[in-house]
């Protein structure tokens, strides 16, 4: 099972302000112990949303919106993906999530459980997308 842990935004992660040294160290001792548990598969801090664009679908029609979006709380400042066997051990992982603007602030990080294609039908398309996890490795 994977789950991908996001780290929701604020003002701060959105005017590009750089987290403490102090909170980098835990991150970092957080994610060590990810790796040599070996259910760390990535993770990432993102640029703020004025470095970025979303795409827009209306109908056939593709818009590009460059950011910044407004509302920041609402906004993914980070992730971490692991691979766990159940979703207890990644419960127990996320708990142990650093808080992301340190610690006694106020913080939420979301968790949520990522598809795999074993949960999907079989189906050509689903068998191509079988064929491109095959060459990644």
């Amino acid at each position: 099972m994977r789950f991908m842990i996001m780290v929701k935004g604020d003002t701060n992660t959105e005017a590009g302000k750089m987290p403490e040294e102090r909170l980098i160290a835990a991150m970092a001792a957080y994610h060590e112990e990810l790796a040599k548990a070996g259910v760390l598969l990535d993770a990432s801090g993102l640029q703020p949303s004025s470095k970025g664009w979303r795409i827009r679908h209306t109908g056939v029609k593709r818009t590009v919106v460059d950011g910044p979006f407004t509302e920041s709380k609402e906004l993914v400042a980070g992730y971490t993906i692991i691979q766990v066997k159940s979703r207890e051990e990644g419960l127990e992982w996320s708990k142990r999530f650093p808080n992301p603007f340190g610690e006694g602030a106020n913080s939420e990080i979301e968790v949520r459980q990522m598809f795999e294609l074993e949960d999907f039908p079989p189906s050509d398309a689903v068998d191509r997308f079988r064929e491109l996890e095959a060459r990644k490795k």
